[in-house]
């Protein structure tokens, strides 16, 4: 589970063994975890995270997206 990304409480990051999904990221702060599709960063799960709060990871995540794009790449080979 390769940690790609972290800022303050968060940590984004990959499960090894989801390469056979679209390119995507998990958030995890605390006991909330989110997942989000990096193509556009639509939101595929939410497990505790206020709407809000969503919200802000989104923003956070989005300058970052051709990053964290190449990232997935680099790991899975594809």
């Amino acid at each position: 589970m390769p940690t790609i990304l972290r800022w303050g409480a968060y940590r984004a990051f990959f499960y090894s063994n989801e390469s056979g999904e679209p390119p995507h990221l998990h958030v995890r702060r605390g006991d909330c975890e989110a997942k989000f599709w990096l193509h556009d960063l639509s939101l595929a799960v939410n497990a505790g995270f206020p709407a809000h709060e969503i919200g802000a990871i989104v923003r956070y995540l989005r300058p970052r997206l051709g990053e964290l794009e190449g990232k997935w790449h680099e790991h899975f080979g594809n």
